[in-house]
C-alpha cells in the first residue's frame, strides 16, 4: 500500500508540475471515487456525472493547491462535495429517480419491500441538512474515520460526531413515523 501511495503521491506532483499525463492518470485512478461521492450526494446518476465533471475540471484548476497535509482522498471529497453544494445551488433541483435502479449499492440484497424502504431511507437522507449529509455520508457510506470525515469537511471531529449524531435522530425520527403510518 505504502508504493500505491507514493505513486499516488508522484502523480499528484508531476501533475501539480504541468505534466498531463500525469494528470489523466491521477483522474484515471480518482474518477470512481469522484463519482460515488457525487451520487451518494445527488442520488441521480445523470446529475452526478455532471458533477463529477465539474469536479474533474475545478480539479485540474485546483490541484496546485494541495499541500500534502492532509491524505488525497480527503482533499478530493472536499472538492467533489463543494462542486455538488455549487451545482445544486446553479441547478435548484433533487432528483432521485435513478434510486430504484441503484439500490443495489445502499448494500440491501433484500425483498423489494426491503428496498423500497433502503430507497425511502436514502432519500430522507438526501433532505438533511448540508453538513449533516456530507458527515454521514463520508463515514457511514465512504468508511472514513471521524478524524478524516473532519479533514474533508475542514473542521473538528467533535463536529463531525455531533452532525451524525443529529443526522440519526432525525432519520430515527423518519423511521418511527414509518412505523406508526405504515
Amino acid at each position: 500500500m505504502a508504493a500505491q501511495n507514493n505513486d499516488a503521491e508522484e502523480l499528484i506532483r508531476l501533475a501539480q508540475a504541468g505534466d498531463r499525463g500525469a494528470f489523466e492518470a491521477l483522474l484515471q485512478e480518482y474518477y470512481d471515487v469522484m463519482f460515488r461521492m457525487a451520487f451518494k450526494w445527488c442520488g441521480h446518476k445523470a446529475d452526478a456525472e455532471d458533477i463529477t465533471q465539474n469536479a474533474c475540471i475545478k480539479l485540474a484548476r485546483t490541484i496546485d493547491s494541495f499541500r500534502f497535509k492532509s491524505a488525497f482522498t480527503s482533499w478530493l471529497y472536499r472538492l467533489v462535495i463543494n462542486t455538488a453544494i455549487d451545482w445544486q445551488r446553479s441547478n435548484k433541483r433533487h432528483k432521485t429517480n435513478d434510486l430504484a435502479e441503484e439500490a443495489g449499492y445502499v448494500g440491501v440484497k433484500a425483498e423489494a419491500e426491503d428496498k423500497l424502504y433502503a430507497q425511502q431511507v436514502f432519500e430522507r437522507v438526501l433532505l438533511l441538512p448540508k453538513k449533516e449529509k456530507t458527515a454521514l455520508l463520508l463515514v457511514m457510506s465512504e468508511g472514513l474515520t471521524h478524524k478524516e470525515a473532519a479533514e474533508a469537511m475542514e473542521c473538528k471531529e467533535s463536529t463531525v460526531s455531533w452532525y451524525i449524531h443529529e443526522a440519526r435522530k432525525k432519520l430515527e425520527k423518519f423511521q418511527e413515523k414509518e412505523r406508526h403510518h405504515g
